[in-house]
């Protein structure tokens, strides 16, 4: 349904999400489609998904399991904001519209939150996504409570990163979405060994992904991807920003350095850093259970966690303040792969 008052298209997804609704809203820097989940008097979560993905093929794994159900879809309303024309059935960008940097990007993300009319909000991002909420972060300081950062990208490319993400500008301008650039993509996003070998298949996320990357517009992942390719050192306002960070980081992601590079700059009395291991860059598809006691503990010493009466029965939440120390595979009764936390600051 269209608003004509206030500039932007609304459309039902029930196909799609059952719960959830996409927004078109438009900003001075061109649309962005914004799916919502729950009820909007809650407090907001925004999230940003990693280059190439949306939310569908990002976040699906944490969002979607019984306890992140109880955790964040109970206690939040949800809006995930996805990189200009990396929603679902995307048409190609306009060659005639400007290629936006990474501070448009972010400029875009106020624009999204003046229009719901969100004041201060929490934020999760996917490594490119972490930066662009970084940023935002960095930007617009009073819009922003706190940030759950998954290998994040914080510095310059190295000179290593910009010629790997040239050759896939390269591929995707001439060639489009085709073998190669999914298989960089997918060694960008998981480790090895879900990404499956000659003798091991790969997993069903690594094979969600790769359809999904099927049905995405190769000019629109180029455009975001120069943005990023371009994107400024941040470490110098690290310091400064003083909201609270949680950030994840896989063991085996090529962000590795990034993640904790952005620790270390950060004031240490705001920030904590969770390694997960054997786990690639993204955290949320590839192991979601082990983000959950980290983010509940997060949450709780903000205040913002509510915890539901009814929890799923695997879930150790409560309403309690949880210490460091239980940040193990063995206090949250769940069967994981080992979880390296390294504490910065309390």
């Amino acid at each position: 349904m269209a608003d004509s008052s206030s500039g932007s298209v609304s459309i039902d997804m029930e196909t799609l999400s059952p719960t959830g609704k996409e927004h078109v809203v438009k900003t001075c820097r061109g649309s962005v489609s914004v799916t919502v989940y729950g009820d909007q008097d809650k407090p907001a979560l925004v999230t940003y998904p990693d280059l190439a993905v949306n939310y569908m093929s990002c976040f699906q794994g944490l969002f979607f399991c019984p306890e992140a159900c109880s955790l964040l879809l109970h206690n939040f309303c949800i809006y995930h904001i996805c990189p200009p024309g990396h929603e679902l059935g995307a048409a190609a960008i306009s060659p005639d519209d400007p290629v936006l940097s990474v501070d448009d990007l972010a400029d875009q993300i106020a624009e999204v939150l003046n229009y719901f009319g969100l004041g201060a909000v929490m934020c999760m991002g996917v490594t490119a996504g972490a930066y662009i909420l970084t940023l935002f972060a960095m930007k617009y300081r009073q819009r922003v409570l706190g940030l759950i950062l998954v290998s994040p990208l914080c510095t310059a490319p190295s000179w290593t990163e910009w010629f790997y993400n040239k050759v896939m500008s390269n591929l995707l301008y001439f060639y489009g979405m085709c073998a190669m650039v999914k298989e960089l993509l997918l060694k960008r996003y998981f480790s090895k060994e879900v990404r499956g070998s000659a003798h091991v298949p790969e997993s069903d996320i690594v094979q969600a992904c790769r359809r999904l990357l099927d049905e995405r517009q190769s000019v629109n992942i180029w455009r975001f991807l120069e943005a990023i390719n371009r994107r400024p050192d941040l470490s110098e306002g690290l310091r400064k920003l003083h909201c609270r960070s949680l950030i994840f980081v896989g063991e085996n992601s090529p962000f590795h350095y990034d993640a904790v590079h952005l620790i270390s700059k950060m004031d240490r009395g705001y920030s904590a850093l969770v390694e997960v291991q054997a786990c690639g860059s993204m955290v949320t598809e590839e192991q979601p259970h082990a983000m959950l006691i980290p983010i509940e503990y997060f949450l709780t010493g903000f205040g913002l966690y509510r915890p539901t009466l009814s929890v799923s029965p695997r879930s150790p939440l409560s309403p309690c303040c949880i210490s460091p120390e239980l940040l193990s595979p063995e206090s949250m009764g769940l069967k994981l792969k080992p979880i390296k936390t390294r504490k910065v600051g309390v």
